[in-house]
């Protein structure tokens, strides 16, 4: 099947997120920001692209469930992405796509994408022009991606043999962060996927680990320790507690993966 994928917008959601990813390793800051207003502007919530993309997300996300509940929420899933507005999603589609190639640059679009063909086979179920026997056939592959293992939709993930540029990315990441915490990770991930639901996991994740460092540093801070560290400890403890009345920024993140680490080191050191 001959594939549009600029017309597929969990495609263009995955290279987004991918081109943000890299303009934050590379430390380039206009690029991250050019990325962000992309993300913002037709990611937010109540956008349709974003209503669209959820139910990708649904069928793409969901794994080792039995088949007949799978093939149950695929049928559901179509029925409510059909209840979408289809001129509305290729209107928006189309100002998405000047704008990545204005702000961008065409040759995001070559970016390599590993669960391309999952991509590709959901927005086949959702294409009502497709073939009713090819639409059934990548429905199948679908319901069986989902009640399959684990291991098996790894050991068939697609993997990129030419692109450079690519490899060079997940080399140059993977030596920049392999060793931070699992907390910073996961701060991380948040921070970079918060633009689809206007942050709202983010703060959700946030309020967690917020009171759980504020918690550990107000133990500490009361420990019998040197007084200038004491008193610099109430001072983190009581950023993160202003932290709490205002929006998140860049320094914000910088800041709390800094607090996690020291939060890691006082336990280590008891």
């Amino acid at each position: 099947m001959k594939h549009n994928k600029k017309r597929n917008t969990a495609f263009i959601y995955e290279i987004l997120t991918r081109e943000l990813t890299k303009s934050i390793v590379d430390k380039n800051t206009e690029k991250k920001n050019k990325v962000v207003t992309i993300l913002k502007e037709h990611f937010s919530s109540t956008t349709i692209l974003a209503k669209e993309l959820v139910h990708y997300h649904r069928l793409l996300e969901t794994r080792n469930i039995k088949q007949k509940l799978a093939d149950r929420l695929l049928q559901e899933t179509k029925t409510a992405y059909h209840s979408l507005d289809e001129s509305a999603i290729f209107d928006a589609q189309s100002h998405l796509i000047a704008a990545i190639n204005k702000g961008l640059g065409k040759s995001v679009w070559s970016s390599f994408v590993p669960n391309f063909k999952s991509l590709a086979s959901v927005d086949a179920v959702f294409n009502s022009s497709i073939a009713v026997k090819k639409r059934v056939l990548f429905e199948q592959s679908i319901v069986d991606a989902m009640s399959a293992e684990q291991s098996l939709l790894e050991s068939n993930q697609m993997k990129s043999i030419d692109n450079l540029t690519y490899n060079s990315f997940i080399k140059k990441y993977n030596n920049k962060y392999c060793d931070l915490l699992q907390e910073q990770k996961d701060l991380l991930n948040r921070f970079i996927t918060s633009f689809a639901d206007d942050g709202f996991e983010l703060r959700l994740y946030l309020n967690e680990e917020l009171s759980r460092l504020k918690g550990l540093l107000s133990e500490a801070a009361e420990a019998d320790l040197e007084p200038l560290i004491s008193q610099k400890t109430k001072e983190v403890v009581e950023y993160l507690e202003e932290f709490r009345r205002r929006e998140f920024t860049d320094n914000d993140l910088n800041r709390i993966l800094k607090t996690q680490e020291l939060v890691q080191e006082i336990k280590l050191n008891d």
